[in-house]
């Protein structure tokens, strides 16, 4: 009998990967096909990487439809040189599928997933639970809690939301973001973009950029209007970038935190 893991268990190697084993049952589909069926998935983080993806035994993989990669990017994902692509229904997408070049991996099949490049599987799922962009981190932790904190929100000394019941948002390794009602926000003053961005732990948001010629960045707020159930209570709610608005909390102002998107709101920014 296999026992399920509760302890967190993360190894490293000499190339700096950090992996564990994981308990969940992992599937990975391209269309109709399921070209991985794990029961012993293994989560793997690349050095310099903040998101796992996961390798799985060989013989829990649909080898059949692997070939040799005709031009392997040798040297990504950590130095390894061993690539296949994924040929299915007259299709050849390239450099889908690698191995580590690490001993303590050997065994064990990557997969590329679709939209990172645009050439890997389509369809994962843990569980009977469909996931997206990544697997999520199970030592990454995400709460929505509703609040009666007075929240304001100013840019360039205009205010667009006021709020005495947000929801707070607390991320790991993120700042604390502030989801508001929408009543609660100056909508006039923004517009729709196109813009949409997929999160593991969320779901898929749609953008809002400020109108007029303000030098803030674009797609500056954002909603989950379906959101994911564990953070079901931010549905429909607007939140800002901390990192580019002016955020007051109960009279005290906040200062802008530095993040993983500061540099990429601060380009972005129009001039």
């Amino acid at each position: 009998m296999t026992a399920f893991r509760t302890t967190r268990d993360v190894r490293s190697t000499p190339e700096g990967l950090l992996w564990e084993p994981s308990a969940r049952w992992v599937r990975g589909r391209r269309g109709e096909v399921t070209v991985v069926d794990s029961r012993h998935p293994v989560l793997v983080w690349e050095p310099d990487v903040p998101v796992p993806l996961y390798a799985f035994p060989r013989d829990e993989v649909r080898e059949d439809l692997l070939r040799p990669a005709r031009n392997p990017p040798t040297g990504t994902h950590t130095g390894s040189r061993i690539f296949y692509d994924l040929e299915l229904d007259g299709e050849l997408l390239a450099n889908a599928a690698w191995t580590f070049p690490s001993a303590d991996l050997a065994g064990h099949i990557a997969f590329e997933w679709f939209g990172r490049v645009g050439r890997g599987l389509d369809h994962w799922y843990e569980e009977e639970e469909e996931i997206f962009v990544h697997p999520r981190d199970p030592h990454k932790r995400v709460d929505a809690l509703a609040s009666a904190r007075h929240v304001r929100v100013e840019i360039e000394g205009t205010l667009v939301a006021d709020t005495v019941r947000p929801v707070l948002l607390f991320e790991t390794a993120l700042p604390t973001r502030f989801y508001i009602p929408r009543e609660d926000v100056r909508l006039e003053l923004f517009v729709p973009t196109a813009h949409h961005t997929a999160c593991p732990y969320k779901g898929t948001a749609d953008y809002w950029s400020l109108r007029g010629d303000a030098a803030v960045p674009p797609n500056i707020v954002w909603s989950y209007p379906d959101p994911l159930p564990a953070v079901a209570p931010i549905r429909n709610l607007l939140a800002f970038y901390n990192e580019a608005v002016d955020i007051t909390v109960d009279d005290e102002p906040q200062a802008r935190p530095v993040t993983p998107f500061t540099k990429s709101l601060e380009h972005q920014k129009r001039n």
